[in-house]
This record gives structure tokens, sequence and C-alpha cells, in this order.
């Protein structure tokens, strides 16, 4: 679609929020205490993860977002060696969330042209607000889940990566598995992405399902919307750390 006719899309995003931090340093010895190596400290980068990293992608796509989440955030701390941008070490700190309740946000549900849920399985979202979320909206609703028991969310567009879909208990009939290099597959359909040099994977989950959101509002063709989205990603593993990819750079992958 030509640029200058992208629509705007206004868009309800529920998922777990979270803080990526990037700790940039040097690793020059060994630590006499233990086999371990001694990170030399340089200089530190936040940017929003999970879900938030999902509004970020969906905003640099030209989305109006409406991004409900609880708070505190998690914090994902990853220590990255300054010269080869290697990752050497992460840190997790999870917090629990209370969880959101079905029909707590705002009445207008159906103001909204798609629904998101990036469900990290912090607790935020259950499966019961989803099926709630599917009973009350009229459009199509985006579910990128760890959850297992997918047939409980039939008649939502869900997306999972390949590690995601062999812990499955049950599957849905729209069901998106993404498997890095080895492109999209869906419906016994696969779909290629692009050949690029990888920096860095993460993030890239975040992006295939903001660009496959967009690209369905735009066309309502899942295949097209599938090879966009693969496009997208191919955009954000070219660089170290999340990354929200505009409609220009990934207009370049074609």
């Amino acid at each position: 679609m030509d640029i200058l006719q992208q629509k705007k899309f206004n868009i309800l995003l529920l998922g777990d929020d979270c803080v990526d931090v990037y700790q940039y340093g040097s690793v020059d010895r060994i630590s006499p205490e233990a086999p371990v190596p001694v990170f030399k400290f340089l200089y530190e980068q936040s940017r929003p993860g999970m879900a938030g990293n999902v509004n970020a992608n969906l905003m640099a796509l030209g989305c109006n977002v409406k991004y409900i989440t609880d708070g505190p955030p998690s914090t994902k701390t990853r220590l990255i060696d300054a010269r080869s941008k290697q990752h050497i070490a992460r840190i997790d700190n999870d917090t629990e969330s209370e969880g959101i309740q079905a029909g707590s946000w705002p009445v207008g549900i159906n103001n909204y042209d798609a629904i998101v849920i990036s469900d990290y399985n912090k607790g935020f979202v259950s499966y019961e607000v989803i099926e709630w979320v599917r009973k009350e909206f009229h459009g199509p609703i985006f579910v990128d889940t760890k959850k297992t028991e997918l047939a409980r969310l039939e008649g939502c567009i869900v997306k999972i990566n390949a590690l995601e879909y062999s812990l499955l208990k049950s599957e849905c009939s729209e069901l998106i598995v993404t498997g890095g290099k080895d492109g999209a597959k869906y419906k016994a359909n696969s779909y290629q992405t692009p050949l690029v040099e990888v920096a860095d994977v993460c993030g890239a989950g975040d992006t295939f399902l903001s660009a496959l959101v967009v690209e369905f509002l735009n066309t309502g063709c899942m295949k097209k919307s599938i090879d966009f989205a693969n496009r997208a990603a191919a955009v954000t593993v070219q660089h170290t750390g999340v990354y929200a990819p505009t409609l220009e750079e990934i207009q370049c992958q074609d």
C-alpha cells in the first residue's frame, strides 16, 4: 500500500509490560573468585519490552493505540559486549500481576478496528478475559500468547513461535507459527522470510505481530499479512535490541 494512503487504525492493546535494559560493557579478564567473566560496565540503554514493544511497533506503523497494562513492569537486564554486541547474560526481574478483569476497562470496546493481546503469561490476561473479548468485540482479535490450550481461543487469530507450538495441549484454527529464519506456517502453508544478516532476534515476534495486524486491517488477506509481517521482522533482527521499523523500512525489504 502507498505510504501516503496508510490509514491510521485505532487499536486496543492488552498485555504484560516490561522494561528491557541493555547494559553495555567489556570483558577483559576472568574473575579470580570464580571461573566467570568480569563485566566492566560502560553505559546503559532502556526500551519498552513485551507488550510495551508491541505498542511501540504499532505506533511506528501509524496506529492510534489504547494500551492497557498493569504495573510495575517486569525488567529484563541484558549484559552485552559493547564491541561485538553479543549477549553475555540476562537478568530477569518478573513482577506478578493481579490481572485485568473482563469488562473492567472503559466502555466502547467496539470503537476499535482491532484488539491485540500480547500475553506473556505473567498473570495480566486470563483465558476468561480473552473469551470475554471474543464474545463482546465485533472485529478481529489478534493474540500472541504463551498459553497452551488454544482451543479456548477459537475465533481469534493466534500467533506463537515454534517452541511454544511444541508445548501446546490444543490448537485453534487460525494459528500462525513463526520459526525465525525458517519463516512462518499457517494452515499447512509456509511463508519464507527475507535472508538478512541477523544482529539480534529480540523483539522480532512483537514486530511480526504488529505488522500482521496492520496489513490484515489494510487488506483482509492473511497471505499478504504474513508476508508483510515476515519482512517487518527481517528489519528488526538487523538491529541490536528491540526495534520498531517504519513502513518505509519494511517496504525496502520488497
